[in-house]
């Protein structure tokens, strides 16, 4: 699905005028996911390379802005598993689109190590309009360690006047050493009057923003992932007691991602009960009568989390949820451990 473009939210703004103070060759902008990495990241990209740039951003009407709107500017080049370029409409080298459209291979769900190869020949290059190049790359987490390694090599020895943006959910993934040569910066979380002014500007139902804010944690994009989304905001109150009674029904029209994030989610927030604390992800009438010990939530989400590193496997979509529901009922109907 879609990534919504947060480039217009002033919480975004906010820490592009932040940023584009700063002077270095390597940002890694890193958080939790939803909060705009990406937006920022495009949002850094352009203005480096903008003929007009403003303090906050890029001017948006010079031929260079043109240029990254259109997805075609000579002195950007974008790093991303082939599946979200082409999500997002940016255009795959000639062979990799050759290959696809012959069927020879899927678009790859990792960044390719040819596309890092690419991405050390595109720094040594001259810049086309004279303004630098610049490099981004996201999700960082998503190159391989061979990918990782070839680009370490061009951050070390950076050529010329390119920079780079990595935007990362998950930078615990990056090696130590790419963190560690770039400027580091922790996504900032939006006032929560900001981030339902701004999913209202996305199309979003009044009376879905509550629900949906609360579903993604506060994560204004996921929230709009999930309102667009219906079938899985009209049954996510229901979903606790449907896994504990076995109904995997209700995961239906759910894609697979979707079902092991709400598990992961559910997991959660019983851990946070289980430590006396308010759920964070589903209303707490939702968890009432699911009582489980701390060890058997604990064991639960590391199945989700080896469930979430093959989900991309061809296995049949509905047998991979019929486990998924197995083993949250077996976790939901394990007694608590009692304590003296």
């Amino acid at each position: 699905m879609s990534i919504p473009s947060a480039a217009t939210a002033p919480w975004i703004r906010r820490q592009a005028l932040q940023l584009l103070a700063q002077r270095g060759h390597a940002w890694l902008l890193h958080g939790p996911s939803g909060l705009g990495q990406y937006a920022l990241a495009l949002t850094l990209a352009q203005t480096w390379l903008c003929e007009q740039a403003q303090p906050d951003g890029p001017c948006g009407v010079c031929g260079s802005c043109h240029a990254v709107g259109a997805r075609t500017h000579a002195d950007l080049l974008v790093l991303m598993p082939e599946t979200i370029m082409l999500d997002l409409q940016w255009p795959l080298s000639e062979k990799a689109q050759s290959d696809i459209d012959e069927k020879k291979r899927k678009p790859s769900r990792e960044i390719r190590v040819e596309a890092l190869r690419e991405a050390v020949e595109f720094a040594q290059r001259t810049s086309a309009r004279g303004r630098g190049k610049v490099v981004l790359v996201y999700p960082a987490e998503d190159m391989n360690h061979i990918s990782a390694n070839a680009l370490l090599k061009t951050l070390e020895e950076p050529v010329g006047d390119t920079r780079f943006v990595l935007a990362t959910g998950a930078a615990h993934q990056l090696l130590p050493t790419i963190r560690s040569r770039c400027i580091a910066h922790t996504m900032a979380w939006p006032p929560e009057a900001e981030s339902v002014a701004w999913i209202q500007t996305q199309g979003v139902a009044p009376d879905l923003i509550g629900q949906a804010l609360q579903a993604s944690g506060g994560r204004p994009e996921d929230a709009v992932i999930l309102a667009r989304s219906e079938a899985v905001l009209t049954q996510w109150a229901a979903l606790p007691q449907a896994l504990k009674s076995g109904n995997s029904a209700v995961l239906r029209d759910w894609d697979v991602p979707l079902q092991i994030d709400a598990a992961h989610k559910l997991c959660h927030d019983l851990m946070r009960v289980h430590m006396h604390a308010s759920p964070r992800f589903f209303p707490a009438q939702a968890l009432e009568g699911l009582r489980t010990d701390l060890g058997t939530l604990v064991h639960w989400s590391r199945q989700l989390a080896t469930a979430r590193k093959t989900m991309d496997h061809p296995f049949h979509a509905g047998l991979l949820t019929e486990a998924l529901v197995a083993q949250a009922q077996a976790a939901l109907h394990t007694a608590p451990t009692r304590t003296s």
